[in-house]
């Protein structure tokens, strides 16, 4: 971990973020939708395998 110097720290500068409020009227927003989907069936049967595919489904959608 590197060490600051007081000059260093003294040029630091901060900037108050909006309030609230003021984000809340921002249109910026996101929704995710997923899905995960897989079945296999093995019934009765001797010596046999049961295969499965897997799907999955992501989208987003940002305004």
């Amino acid at each position: 971990m590197l060490k600051m110097t007081l000059a260093e720290l003294d040029a630091q500068s901060v900037e108050l973020l909006p309030t609230k409020e003021t984000l809340f009227f921002d249109s910026n927003w996101a929704a995710v939708y997923a899905s995960n989907s897989s079945a296999a069936v093995n019934v009765a049967t001797i010596l046999s395998a049961a295969n499965s595919a897997a799907v999955q489904n992501i989208a987003v959608v940002q305004g």
